[in-house]
């Protein structure tokens, strides 16, 4: 029973980490270089030790904010789905993926390529498949134009990652508007 509640409070502690870290990096616009993770475990309630002995390099730690970010964003589809129109659904969850790019361009700097190759291709596909389903029901209700996938609409998203950070809080919501507004039939 002691085992179990000690599994329970590194699990606990582990969340916190890993919150704490995300919203410093959303805090500091996903600049990596600004997070300190002396002030992260300060933030998560735990000793510098906890966080080694959960994530033992930075790189580690980003990863599972990465890992975190994403799996709350493919998460968010049946939700989205069950409360708007799917249109409106793809909507809000292309607004949260901006959001997530934004921690995700400070993260993916940071990752060594061989971590990032290890993540991306444990994760990259459930990305793929949350914005599929979210195309395919557009497609259903006859508000997203039939040719369109989501290898489209990645690469109409790609233009998020060409967007200086000054400029990225102006433009990365009309860019998402105007690839909503061409997903509609014409």
């Amino acid at each position: 029973m002691a085992g179990r509640e000690r599994r329970s409070d590194a699990v606990a502690n582990r969340d916190r980490i890993v919150e704490a870290a995300r919203a410093e990096l959303s805090e500091s616009n996903g600049a990596v270089d600004d997070l300190k993770l002396h002030k992260v475990a300060k933030a998560a309630g735990v000793g510098q030790g906890t966080l080694y002995r959960h994530f033992p390099t930075r790189e580690h730690l980003l990863a599972e904010v990465y890992r975190h970010e994403l799996a709350q964003l493919v998460d968010a589809v049946a939700p989205l789905l069950a409360e708007h129109p799917p249109l409106r659904a793809l909507s809000c969850w292309m607004r949260r993926l901006v959001e997530y790019a934004r921690v995700k361009r400070g993260v993916m700097a940071a990752i060594e390529a061989s971590a990032w190759r290890d993540v991306h291709s444990e994760q990259h596909h459930r990305l793929d498949e949350a914005l599929g389903t979210l195309l395919d029901q557009g497609k259903a209700a006859g508000q997203v134009r039939q040719e369109v996938d989501a290898t489209d609409v990645v690469l109409l998203l790609g233009a998020l990652t060409r967007l200086p950070e000054s400029e990225w809080d102006a433009r990365a919501p009309t860019i998402v508007t105007i690839i909503v507004d061409g997903l509609r039939p014409r």
